[in-house]
């Protein structure tokens, strides 16, 4: 019992947590009995900086859709501001992200007849999350959908395409897509609006501590200026002082192998990402070790429609999604069958291609190509070129490209049809669009498909005003925001292709929004 004592004391929390690795080891205090105790400096092992190098009322980790609306409302409502990024370019994975965005009951649903609202594209949003979705954080995202899309057109000046497109999951089309279908329309803008107000985010600055005080406090950063990715040396030490308070938006960490197989040992180095290099873990580590909740880190969604005869995520999910999902089929080559919904969410597809083998295309006749061809004029040129997507004469000479049995590839276009004449699609009940038509006669259009990891949905845990909450207590950290895909809950098991950008501007505007209304320490 006296040993036993002795133990308990020299396992101080600052020698307990600096060996076991910080708030990770709270599980291991549970089970050993040991008191959680509120938050102390020694819990997170950090020395407060002597000087400080600049100083700004909020500070802002992480440039992309997230981090960007944070310093625009901000610096809005008056607080000095800096973005720091770690990459030599601005945008993250935002920048390289497909282009569309979620609006439920918006006018160019009203103008096209379609029915929808808030309440269903938050209950879409929970069938897709398996429910395990933060209710509260859910229906925030779904309740501003519309006006943070009309927002971006009215504030920022966004421009989108003049017709809604559909992923998997979504009961209905309530998808705006940028005028370039990609995500760089977004952060080009909210780059141009900050620069307006005099905020150009700082290039080449690696976070390496978040300073977290005696008083529970966070009120500051240490960086690496001048890092250069991946050198974890490179650069000179700098600390900046928060006033008011920090907002961490450095998105996901589908390209942090280590990380991931820690969360899902399945997600090796031989899955391909869509995410851009930088997409890693060191700011999620760091976050745990001072002391935030992390949630959901295992559940990381593979993107079903990416190709094995690209790199990154390319420009393959454009026909997958948008001509072959919308307008044509998915099949597994083996069988020449349908083997899922081609409309369901991104788990149930990923899963499904690799349940078959992965030897699955998604293809469509020339009717639904041309309707690519009108969204994305840009991109179906290049895939053809490329190789990525082919074109047949013949349903015959598609099934012979890739060794598929012609006869039930037949029967499954014309199951299909038939569906399409009765209006509903009986084998697997996807939606069918307002202007769909039978299938065929050629020309065809295919592509091979391979999942590839593409978007985290877990991170540290935060409640509707954006705060990072702490692990021990279950309150919020004083002076530390958090949002876009560095935070979790909002999207559960998995998320609704489309509903990451709502997500990231939504709690993005929060976090920066509250932030400057913090109160400065100092």
């Amino acid at each position: 019992m006296k040993e036993d004592k002795k133990l308990t004391k020299a396992l101080s929390r600052r020698n307990f947590l600096k060996t076991a690795g910080g708030a990770a080891a709270v599980a291991g205090l549970a089970t050993t009995g040991m008191a959680l105790t509120p938050w102390t400096a020694e819990a997170a092992c950090t020395t407060m900086p002597k000087k400080w190098d600049e100083t700004y009322d909020v500070v802002v980790v992480g440039s992309g859709f997230a981090g960007l609306a944070a310093a625009y409302e901000a610096k809005k409502a008056g607080a000095s501001v800096v973005v720091l990024e770690k990459m030599r370019t601005p945008g993250g994975n935002s920048i390289i992200n497909g282009g569309v965005v979620s609006a439920a009951g918006s006018p160019m649903q009203e103008k096209e007849g379609i029915k929808d609202s808030p309440e269903l594209m938050f209950k879409d949003m929970l069938a897709a999350g398996l429910q395990l979705n933060h209710p509260e954080l859910a229906k925030m995202a779904a309740d501003r959908s519309n006006t943070t899309v009309q927002w971006t057109i009215n504030e920022l000046g966004v421009k989108y395409k003049d017709k809604l497109t559909q992923e998997g999951g979504h009961s209905v089309p309530r998808m705006y897509s940028t005028h370039n279908q990609s995500g760089s329309a977004i952060v080009q803008q909210q780059l141009l609006k900050l620069k307006e107000l005099g905020v150009v985010p700082k290039m080449q600055s690696f976070l390496t501590q978040i300073y977290r005080d005696s008083d529970g406090r966070v009120k500051g950063v240490q960086i690496r200026e001048k890092y250069i990715f991946p050198n974890a040396d490179s650069g000179k030490i700098k600390n900046i002082k928060a006033r008011k308070a920090v907002v961490m938006a450095t998105g996901g960490f589908g390209n942090d192998v280590a990380f991931r197989t820690i969360q899902d040992p399945r997600l090796t180095a031989e899955f391909p990402s869509t995410n851009q290099p930088g997409a890693t873990a060191e700011s999620h580590r760091e976050a745990l070790r001072i002391g935030c909740t992390p949630i959901q880190l295992s559940w990381i969604q593979l993107g079903p429609w990416g190709s094995p005869d690209e790199k990154g995520m390319g420009l393959s999910p454009f026909f997958a999604q948008l001509c072959a999902a919308m307008y044509g089929l998915w099949v597994d080559t083996k069988t020449g069958k349908r083997f899922v919904n081609e409309l369901a969410d991104r788990k149930i597809r990923a899963d499904a291609i690799i349940r078959v083998g992965n030897k699955c295309i998604a293809f469509t006749d020339a009717f639904g190509y041309s309707l690519g061809e009108k969204l994305i004029a840009e991109a179906m040129p290049v895939l053809i070129e490329r190789g990525v997507v082919k074109k047949y004469a013949t349903l015959e000479d598609m099934a012979a490209g890739y060794n598929c049995p012609i006869e039930p590839l037949k029967q499954t276009v014309e199951t299909f049809n038939k569906g399409v004449l009765a209006g509903k699609d009986a084998e697997w009940g996807r939606y069918l669009q307002k202007n769909q038509k039978p299938l065929g006669p050629g020309p065809w259009y295919a592509l091979r498909l391979t999942p590839k990891i593409h978007h985290c949905m877990g991170g540290v845990n935060i409640n509707a005003k954006a705060q990072a909450m702490d692990v021990v207590t279950d309150k919020p950290i004083p002076g530390l925001y958090a949002a876009g895909e560095f935070a979790g809950g909002v999207h559960g098991a998995v998320r609704l292709g489309s509903a990451a950008v709502i997500d990231c501007l939504v709690f993005g505007r929060v976090a920066g929004q509250n932030a400057a209304a913090d109160k400065a320490w100092s």
